[in-house]
């Protein structure tokens, strides 16, 4: 493990790392530790665009580790403490508001890739693979204890999750750099067009 702390630095976050924030991020460490699913080798060409974390899917109160147990603990209210989420409910009864992470590594791409940006989802995932809406928020909240910084502060990504009608979600820009909404994680859908969307006219 040490080989690929050296080799990942402040991008490497394992059972210290978390230990470290566990008074504000209070997560379950599990008692057997995941074994690596990456060679030290193949894990060069992304020490440095790259985040390995390990994920966990239970808080230390027993809650699984879901979009929602995360929203109900870090809030909704930037004038009442930060990190938040972004205040919205549309979200609350969505299936993938409550999938949780799995005790495993995962390989998480810390900036948007230059070349997907306004580029429809349903184009980018023949050639990308998203991550869950729960691993983002989860390494987001993490990495902003653990480093002090906003990961996707500006940006919002894909997800690999979709809402009951099959809207692909997306989440992040933490901050609104035209300050007119407030800060807070966020999590939205990409509305497809359907039958029920049309226009009308006035004369």
């Amino acid at each position: 493990m040490q080989t690929i702390k050296c080799l990942t630095g402040k991008n490497f976050i394992g059972t210290d790392e978390l230990a470290v924030i566990a008074s504000v991020f209070p997560v379950k460490i599990p008692p057997d530790i995941p074994l690596f699913p990456f060679p030290p080798g193949s894990l060069t060409q992304y020490a440095k665009d790259y985040i390995l974390i390990m994920g966990v899917s239970e808080m230390t109160d027993g809650q699984p580790v879901t979009l929602l147990s995360l929203r109900e603990y870090f809030g909704v209210n930037p004038d009442v403490s930060e990190p938040c989420f972004y205040n919205q409910d549309w979200y609350l009864k969505e299936d993938f508001m409550t999938a949780t992470l799995e005790n495993k590594w995962y390989l998480i791409k810390k900036d948007v890739i230059e070349e997907s940006r306004a580029v429809q989802p349903a184009e980018l995932i023949k050639n990308y693979d998203f991550p869950s809406a729960i691993l983002c928020a989860y390494t987001f909240f993490v990495w902003y204890f653990l480093r002090k910084e906003c990961l996707w502060e500006h940006d919002f990504v894909w997800c690999s999750d979709t809402d009951h009608n099959g809207d692909q979600i997306y989440v992040g820009k933490y901050h609104d750099i035209d300050g007119v909404n407030k800060n807070g994680f966020s999590i939205h859908r990409h509305l497809a067009l359907r039958n029920c969307y049309g226009a009308i006219s006035v004369k």
